[in-house]
């Protein structure tokens, strides 16, 4: 593998551009060694500019559900471009996109597009104060909702504390109002409801966690979490930036049956464009500016190429709904491979799937919340990562992220994976 021009690449980056890199996990600094720059992508292919090849499994971390550069979405941008980039007034794409959304999700009754899955989180959590009357809001430990500064909090010393700032810049009163709950524990909800009776505005949980590997919200938590949010007037936001569209035709919400009060996405709305959405109940969504005193805005929000994208995206999900059939079947495979390899290895560590989102921690204890998953050892995984690597598969450069299967995986490339993978752990062990 010639990665010589990556490296310099790299080392150019790095004097223009905060650690080389325009978001941090692309630095490999989890997993060691240097990031590689990709000049192209193709179906389930990507090739880097030292024009080596890999079956890529993060997929732009998580958007491409049909590949790289399917013809349907570069033909629906080719058609947008001619007509013109931005316009920063309203088009007919965006009553479409918003309308298909609607349909597409239950509890949608209204959606506002934004520019990223930051945000729509960071708008839900605004628009459920603005609605309440309350100021604080609760979220797990292990959840990621994007980098607004009271997102960016962890537990204190107990795990029912005040959240504490995880990042320069953010300040103990953003946190103040941050209440950090664990994942799948519905005691420590119950507990935080009580201490703040009538005080909380919201609670905002990725219902099928995609930041602390895969791990999805036990059935009896999340219906008791649903109860408790209808009973307390707290308004129950799901973060479906990675799950939705991505785990069913109707995300989380479908796998779950349970049904929010908001909802915010992103990723595979945007057909591989930068976007994101918020959306739900019609009473809480209709006091959003300019219907309602709650300002939101965003200057390039419903950008005709985005738009463009997401609606053929959308619109192909829509009119094959087999493709989760087809998903299912090719996700079970690779795990199942996954599994008989390390069956033959004598390792039985830690495997979670939904849908076509996995992830392999190197724990043997199962993962069902932020505390078990951090048991993985990280510096395997970043051995296992360079060995994948070596051998032209490509995963998400940290144990804490999941891997993403495509309609453009073939069997043969699935097959390819699981041998790389048996190699791969064979080397480390």
């Amino acid at each position: 593998m010639n990665i010589n021009r990556s490296e310099e690449l790299f080392n150019e980056a790095k004097k223009y551009i905060p650690g080389g890199v325009n978001s941090p996990v692309r630095a490999f600094k989890s997993v060691g060694g240097n990031p590689l720059f990709i000049e192209s992508g193709r179906g389930a292919y990507f090739t880097d500019v030292d024009g080596n090849e890999y079956i890529d499994y993060i997929g732009s971390w998580g958007p491409h559900l049909f590949g790289h550069n399917p013809d349907f979405i570069k033909s629906a941008l080719l058609q947008a471009i001619e007509k013109g980039t931005s316009f920063g007034a309203p088009t007919e794409m965006e009553i479409k996109m918003a309308k298909l959304l609607t349909e597409m999700i239950p509890s949608l009754e209204m959606v506002r597009m934004v520019n990223s899955g930051t945000e729509a989180t960071m708008s839900a959590v605004r628009a459920a104060r603005g609605f309440t009357g309350r100021e604080k809001f609760i979220k797990f430990e292990g959840c990621y909702h994007g980098h607004a500064d009271y997102f960016l909090i962890k537990a204190g010393s107990g795990a029912l504390t005040l959240g504490v700032p995880t990042s320069p810049g953010v300040t103990k009163g953003n946190a103040a109002d941050t209440l950090m709950a664990d994942y799948n524990d519905i005691e420590s909800v119950k507990e935080l409801v009580s201490k703040n009776k009538s005080e909380i505005a919201a609670l905002i949980i990725e219902p099928i966690a995609g930041n602390m590997g895969v791990v999805k919200a036990e059935d009896n938590f999340i219906k008791e979490v649903r109860e408790i949010c209808s009973n307390e007037g707290i308004v129950l936001i799901f973060d479906e930036v990675m799950s939705g569209f991505r785990v069913a035709k109707g995300g989380a919400e479908e796998v779950l049956g349970i049904t929010p009060d908001l909802s915010t996405f992103g990723k595979i709305i945007g057909g591989g464009l930068p976007v994101g959405a918020f959306g739900g109940k019609k009473e809480i969504m209709e006091k959003i500016a300019p219907s309602g005193p709650i300002y939101q805005a965003g200057t390039l929000s419903g950008n005709p190429l985005a738009m463009a994208a997401g609606f053929a995206a959308l619109s192909y999900i829509n009119n094959n709904p087999h493709i989760y059939d087809d998903l299912e079947q090719k996700s079970a495979y690779l795990e199942n491979g996954f599994a008989e390899n390390m069956k033959k290895l004598g390792k039985n560590y830690s495997m979670n799937r939904i849908g076509s989102m996995q992830c392999m921690f190197f724990t043997e204890e199962p993962v069902v919340d932020f505390k078990t998953a951090v048991k993985s050892d990280t510096v395997l995984y970043g051995k296992y990562f360079h060995e994948m690597l070596n051998r032209g598969v490509y995963l998400a450069p940290a144990q804490f992220e999941a891997l993403f299967v495509s309609t453009a995986h073939t069997t043969d490339d699935l097959d390819k994976t699981i041998k790389a993978h048996y190699e791969s752990l064979k080397a480390i062990l």
